[in-house]
């Protein structure tokens, strides 16, 4: 009979992913992922197969996880008009409830741009769901009269896309709640 596991699989993949998110695949040794989530080389491999499996199941994980969040925030509004509102909050929450701000789908993107299949059909997933969530979400604003009629949807989406991005980038480097505020109100006044 094996001995049994010293580590909660759970809690070493979310070490996992911020270590990746923090210094990248390439940065991202074996060592220092090891002493990081706590665990052997053996229960490594045991558990989660290779570095790059490991990476593979932080970035799904937390594309997921951070796409989840958001359309829960667009789904769970009061109304159109708030939905979005409602979006910017919970991304400006998530960078502000961490002490140092990172986003794995971002950092994936830059490291990869589109050279790896199984990273980049991630990514595109993750921001598919995203986009879709965003679109549902404007037509509904769109059809309240909360957003300009003449809005395109589809360029709207991937305004507020780029925007979620660049929030999260802005808060990556320091910048204060306000500011992060600040970059939404823009955005939302946008539609307008």
């Amino acid at each position: 009979m094996g001995r049994p596991k010293q580590f909660e699989r759970e809690q070493a993949l979310q070490q996992a992913i911020g270590i990746f998110s923090e210094h990248g695949y390439e940065g991202s040794s074996t060592g220092v992922l090891l002493e990081g989530m706590g665990i052997s080389r053996q229960s490594l491999y045991d558990t989660f197969g290779d570095k790059r499996q490991l990476y593979l199941e932080a970035l799904q994980r937390y594309t997921s996880d951070n796409v989840g969040g958001l359309q829960r925030a667009l789904s769970g509004a009061a109304s159109p008009a708030v939905a979005l509102e409602s979006l910017f909050d919970a991304a400006i929450a998530q960078a502000l409830a961490d002490p140092n701000p990172r986003c794995l789908g971002i950092s994936a993107i830059c490291e990869f741009g589109r050279t790896d299949p199984e990273i980049t059909a991630l990514t595109d997933r993750s921001g598919a769901a995203l986009g879709k969530a965003l679109e549902d979400s404007l037509v509904r604003a769109k059809e309240a009269g909360a957003i300009a009629a003449g809005t395109d949807i589809v360029m709207a989406g991937q305004y507020l896309r780029a925007t979620l991005s660049g929030i999260k980038l802005a808060a990556r480097s320091g910048a204060p709640e306000a500011t992060l505020r600040g970059i939404a109100s823009l955005a939302l006044r946008a539609l307008h």
